[in-house]
């Protein structure tokens, strides 16, 4: 079997109380359901995306049903010729999979297609894991925002990539893209 157990598609509205959730158990300052509605509804800059996962059966939400089947998130506002990733999650059950990096990976993407030069996004000093992915992806440290975290008033790196729609970039993302399929190929032959 050649496909993968993860895929990435554009967030709806029916998706929203559920990355809500998400985003409540992984943030200290967690976007509200409203932000996320208006986000879609409203922001003509926005560009948000889902992951789910094929192991588990989707099902629409009703109330605070939530629809299992979404294990991550991320968007970006498409600013100029610059995309300014906003947010990126993946639910604590389901880190350390690849879900962030194939996250990440498609927002790129996406943004190089929507004539992105660049991709910003402002990062906690202490969360190595996600500098880490970033890094991997051609981020580089450009700047802190001195007490960005209004919760305990930590500093922010803020992060760029080099440019994306280069063809070194693109061959760069590519392989990355290439390797990432790889190892959720991997996984998933591991898990069976």
């Amino acid at each position: 079997m050649d496909e993968l157990s993860f895929y990435v598609e554009p967030m709806k509205q029916a998706d929203v109380a559920t990355v809500a959730t998400i985003e409540r158990a992984i943030f200290t300052l967690p976007w509200s359901s409203g932000a996320f509605g208006y986000e879609l509804r409203a922001n003509p800059l926005s560009h948000y995306y889902v992951a789910r996962t094929r192991m588990v059966k989707s099902r629409s939400p009703n109330g605070q049903e939530t629809d299992p089947s979404i294990v991550g998130y991320g968007g970006f506002w498409m600013m100029m010729d610059e995309a300014h990733i906003c947010t990126l999650g993946v639910h604590p059950d389901w880190r350390q999979r690849g879900v962030g990096e194939l996250l990440l990976a498609t927002m790129i993407e996406a943004a190089d297609g929507l004539g992105a030069h660049v991709v910003t996004l402002e990062v906690r000093v202490s969360n190595q894991p996600a500098q880490k992915l970033y890094t991997k992806y051609g981020f580089t440290q450009v700047g802190v925002r001195k007490g960005y975290y209004s919760d305990n008033n930590e500093d922010a790196y803020i992060m760029t990539t080099e440019p994306i729609n280069t063809p070194a970039y693109r061959s760069r993302l590519k392989r990355l893209r290439r390797m990432l399929r790889e190892r959720l190929l991997q996984q998933q032959a591991e898990q069976e």
